[in-house]
């Protein structure tokens, strides 16, 4: 069920990046108040937070840092999770349920006050983000969102056909959901800024220093890579959807999900002026869920469900034909696709692996605000010895049970476009 496979010839993030990061692989024998493993959103942010606060810090990325997730998704930082607020309070109950909407309702603050506080060149722009749907029943859809997210207070807005053919440039909509809490960066970016605050702030970040094995002993954690051993008393384990087995300490499988994207070339006015000329970013009510987006050289991204390659690629080119006739003929400069961590109830997790150490995992296509939140979040629990502040209860196992058939749902999504592209 979890296919790993990744297509990455030209990530167009990897190419366009204005920030640059990088750091030396971890060697020798060292001791730190904090260890992480994994260099995507939610260790930088638990890196730059335990530093500034004076901790000793110690951060170690298999790859480079945002090789994973975190330098692979859209880019679209939104408010709350995929679920409308009424389900999370079904699945956490009503309590839980409502201070997690809330906190993650206002991730889009923290991510843009970030950027802001450390100057991180990654093409920020708050317009807000489109629900689109794709045919009356998804209008249905966003409808009852709309009348949960209000509910709450949140400031958003439905739009009509007319509306949202003005806002996307495409008629193939029946009307959308508008969150101005939301937004898009550069997403790569946005991780090496972080990455580079938290250096600033004092954290030791290491690239190329996979964890082999991980170990509690005599009340501190020891951490074992090729060329070097780390003790901390305080483990966090940030690897989410791109997590390698470590000896001693193994974590439960989460099934993982793929999807893919291409962007044009850069488009003249006169081919994309029109399209999200406001800079929102977009996802529809399909089956096979479509995402959108244009970046600051006014390419158009595109993406969805699927491990990339040449048949997802030519769906994807017919679909942006679909959607905007005049691109029918624009060049595609960048293909590549990622990993979602997918659970079965499409909540996070905190899971406490060991005595003062938390596996985070599970943002189920959401993880630019709440990577952000749920690290800052663990690295003040972990450095407080404390659990109650925490975004959403600890759980001290997980097993999946029904996820295998959220998986089924997926993977389908993901085939009936490679049928679709093999049939036409």
């Amino acid at each position: 069920m979890t296919n790993t496979h990744e297509f990455d010839p030209n990530n167009l993030w990897r190419a366009s990046a204005a920030e640059a990061f990088s750091a030396p692989a971890f060697q020798g024998d060292r001791s730190a108040d904090l260890a992480i493993i994994g260099g995507g959103y939610t260790g930088l942010s638990a890196a730059l937070v335990a530093a500034g606060q004076g901790a000793q810090v110690t951060l170690l990325e298999a790859e480079t840092v945002g090789h994973g997730g975190s330098g692979r998704n859209v880019g679209l930082v939104n408010a709350g999770l995929w679920l409308p607020p009424e389900t999370v309070n079904a699945q956490l109950g009503p309590d839980a349920g409502e201070r997690l909407n809330s906190i993650l309702g206002a991730a889009p603050d923290l991510v843009f006050d970030l950027i802001a506080r450390h100057a991180i060149a990654c093409e920020p722009v708050r317009a807000g983000t489109l629900h689109l749907a794709h045919a009356p029943k998804g209008m249905k859809d966003i409808q009852n969102r709309a009348y949960q997210l209000k509910e709450r207070g949140a400031p958003v807005r439905l739009l009509d056909a007319a509306e949202t053919v003005r806002r996307t440039g495409s008629d193939r909509f029946v009307g959308a959901l508008h969150d101005p809490r939301a937004g898009t960066i550069q997403p790569l970016a946005y991780a090496r800024g972080l990455a580079r605050a938290a250096a600033g702030a004092g954290a030791r970040l290491h690239e190329h220093s996979p964890v082999i094995a991980a170990q509690h002993v005599g009340g501190q954690w020891i951490l074992r890579t090729g060329s070097g051993k780390l003790r901390a008393r305080r483990l966090l384990v940030a690897t989410n959807a791109y997590h390698r087995p470590m000896a001693e300490t193994p974590l439960p499988e989460v099934p993982v999900v793929q999807y893919f994207q291409i962007a044009t070339a850069p488009l003249g006015d006169n081919l994309a002026g029109d399209i999200l000329m406001n800079g929102e970013g977009c996802w529809d009510t399909g089956l096979i869920m479509t995402s959108l987006r244009r970046d600051q050289a006014g390419r158009i991204v595109l993406g969805g469900m699927g491990g990339g390659g040449r048949i997802h690629e030519d769906w994807a080119r017919r679909k942006l034909a679909q959607l905007f006739p005049r691109l029918r003929e624009a060049a595609i400069e960048h293909a590549w696709s990622g990993r979602i961590s997918m659970t079965g109830d499409h909540l996070p997790r905190i899971h406490k692996i060991g005595p003062q150490a938390f596996s985070i995992y599970g943002y189920s296509g959401r993880g630019i605000g709440p990577g952000t939140v749920f690290g800052r979040a663990a690295a003040e629990a972990l450095l407080a010895n404390g659990e109650t502040d925490l975004p959403v209860p600890v759980v001290e196992t997980h097993r999946e049970t029904l996820v295998t058939l959220k998986s089924v749902f997926y993977e389908a999504g993901a085939r009936v476009v490679h049928l679709a592209a093999a049939r036409s």
